[in-house]
């Protein structure tokens, strides 16, 4: 019996395969609206939008190899999939979010397994893993990562503003000046800013670096650019208060203040690419 390729495979059960992706769909229908609700509403995480697109670009730039694919179904997809539907389950009893989004990500790794082979689920390993970026964390993981950066961010400001000899002191995320008290808030702490970031790093490592320790080397820089761009937002905030007032940390700043330590970021992770790219020519 002959092997079927991936496109012969797609063309020949398209309607069993259509059918199969309307029962998905509608199975996470409202698990994915109330994800693109948290996304809209909730800035840490609206890069969710965007991580479906890129790994639909990820697949999109490896259908020449996928086409050519010999398809061989494995039957160990299938335990894969009844796991995760009873773990979806189990969650949507408990209104567990987090592990019936997860969990949906799982069931469609399962099925690519399931109908196509290892040899197209490892093609397509690493779209279905970029998947999980768009899933929001559990509140208690947030805080537990959230609250550390808060400290560190308000820590160091605070030691470099000492330097500069403004006169300020701190307690816990609490920055405090003669005049003005300003809280380090999660928007300052690097954990938005680490979280979209990440997500932006894998994919720039991805397309950008040939090996795998280049591409571990860009992805880790997310973590230490996320915490110099935020303690440089909260840097030049304290300064502002100092000298002008609490308004002129407030207001218009406060929002342009945000969207500009993300582009710097963004910069910085690229020339960190470009910089790994070149060790080693």
């Amino acid at each position: 019996m002959r092997t079927v390729s991936f496109s012969e495979a797609v063309v020949r059960y398209r309607f069993p395969l259509l059918v199969l992706l309307l029962l998905l769909g509608g199975l996470s229908f409202s698990a994915f609206t109330s994800m693109a609700e948290v996304w809209y509403r909730d800035p840490n995480y609206s890069h969710g939008f965007l991580v479906p697109l890129i790994s639909g670009y990820i697949v999109y730039r490896k259908a020449g190899i996928l086409k050519d694919t010999p398809v061989v179904p494995d039957n160990r997809g299938i335990l894969v999939v009844l796991a995760a539907l009873l773990l979806f389950v189990a969650a949507s009893l408990g209104t567990e979010s987090f592990t019936m989004r997860v969990s949906l990500v799982v069931v469609l790794a399962g099925l690519v397994l399931f109908l196509f082979g290892r040899e197209v689920f490892r093609i397509a390993a690493f779209p279905l893993a970029y998947l999980f970026f768009m899933v929001p964390l559990p509140y208690i993981l947030y805080d537990s990562v959230a609250f550390p950066l808060k400290l560190f961010v308000a820590k160091y400001s605070v030691l470099f503003l000492k330097t500069a000899g403004i006169v300020v002191w701190r307690e816990g995320n609490i920055i405090m000046f003669p005049a003005i008290v300003l809280e380090v808030a999660d928007a300052c702490s690097g954990i938005r800013s680490l979280l979209s970031l990440l997500a932006l790093s894998v994919a720039f490592a991805y397309f950008a670096q040939p090996s795998l320790l280049k591409r571990a080397a860009v992805i880790a820089s997310a973590v230490p650019i996320a915490l110099f761009v935020n303690a440089l937002r909260v840097i030049v905030t304290g300064i502002l208060a100092h000298y002008w007032g609490g308004r002129a940390a407030e207001g218009f700043f406060h929002e342009f203040a945000g969207m500009a330590v993300f582009g710097l970021a963004v910069v910085l992770m690229i020339l960190t690419g470009i910089l790994v790219g070149r060790i080693g020519r």
